[in-house]
């Protein structure tokens, strides 16, 4: 286990490095990759006072000011969101599940929504108060979902996600009425429920980075249990866990990932869906192994959407989650093609 976990993690840490390089250089300037690294290792203490600068500080401002916090923005947002994919898949117990199911999304939605509609993105905290606003109408819609699912103390899945679809239609199309009453921001609401990086500076990466590294730590952790899991909740309990316990723990720190990466990006889709899906077809159903590489790789994956989003269409730059949804979209189906096929595969089994 250990061996396949160091394997498969430092090929993921390679990919990961080359692509924030790769997506750091490239742009309306291009730079090489070898300056880029330079420039990254001179910034290290100890490490830096090896290298001489030789690049101009044009090519400096671009990397540490312009790009980087962008690149590394994605980088957490995207690891955020398939780490809430993960849980809420093992939690559930459905390949299908991402971090929109609960309607978290639509909650951050309505708060950004209202906020715009009125005028209101700066009038508490400055550039702050969308995120703020949008990050506790996400966490009001899962304790709404929550106490609506409860049954006798517990936490039904199918319950739960009847209340997740429940609070998203309803919540979705709020956003859709004040969308089609706005004149002057209509635009704006559009924009930001489609997903962007762009004017994020690093403040926005000191704050979603907490965030990531404890709901890591705490789902990493939980990868045991995730596991026992795809036994049942029954044959679970039987195993001695804390069926209903593990599954509010885990479907609150999802929920926090989700919330605040939204808050801050709006709604990018499909990466919790994509990732870890991706993950457990080449790695096998272990959670020891799809944690931390879905995090990796959840990365990897919306640097490069953000990448396409900025350059495809040259100085024009489309919503990142347009892009997420072209590659979302078709996995989407092609999951509910072969989970279609396994069913009428099983069906032909039984009746022979």
């Amino acid at each position: 286990m250990s061996k396949r976990l160091a394997g498969y993690t430092g090929a993921s840490l390679i990919l990961l490095v080359l692509t924030l390089l790769i997506c750091v250089g490239t742009g309306s300037v291009s730079l090489p990759l070898m300056e880029i690294a330079r420039i990254l290792l001179h910034r290290i203490p100890y490490v830096g006072s090896f290298i001489t600068p030789d690049w101009t500080t044009a090519s400096e401002q671009i990397v540490l000011n312009v790009r980087l916090p962008r690149v590394l923005l994605g980088l957490i947002v995207g690891s955020s969101l398939s780490l809430a994919g993960a849980a809420f898949q093992g939690v559930l117990r459905n390949p299908l599940a991402d971090p929109f199911t609960l309607g978290v999304s639509s909650g951050a939605s309505v708060g950004a929504a209202v906020l715009i509609f009125f005028g209101w993105q700066f009038s508490l905290i400055g550039i702050f108060t969308l995120p703020a606003v949008a990050f506790m109408t996400g966490i009001l819609t899962l304790w709404v979902v929550l106490v609506l699912a409860r049954e006798k103390g517990k936490i039904p899945t199918e319950s739960l996600i009847l209340s997740g679809v429940v609070m998203q239609s309803f919540l979705g199309a709020v956003v859709a009425f004040l969308t089609a009453m706005s004149k002057k921001t209509v635009n704006e609401i559009l924009y930001w429920t489609m997903g962007s990086l762009s004017l994020r500076g690093w403040s926005y990466t000191a704050i979603l980075l907490p965030y990531l590294v404890i709901g890591l730590l705490i789902i990493w952790s939980g990868a045991r249990r995730l596991n026992l899991f795809a036994l049942g909740e029954r044959q679970a309990a039987h195993s001695g866990l804390d069926v209903e316990r593990t599954k509010l723990v885990m479907l609150a720190v999802a929920t926090l990932l989700t919330a605040a990466s939204v808050s801050v990006a709006g709604v990018i889709g499909f990466v919790g869906l994509v990732v870890p899906h991706m993950i457990r077809l080449i790695t096998g159903p272990d959670y020891r192994l799809i944690v931390p590489l879905s995090a990796i790789c959840g990365g990897v994956f919306l640097m490069w959407s953000d990448l396409i989003a900025r350059t495809i269409l040259g100085q024009i730059e489309i919503p990142l989650g347009i892009v997420t949804a072209f590659v979302g979209a078709p996995f989407f189906a092609l999951l509910l093609y072969r989970n279609k096929k396994r069913r009428a595969h099983l069906q032909e089994g039984g009746t022979l």
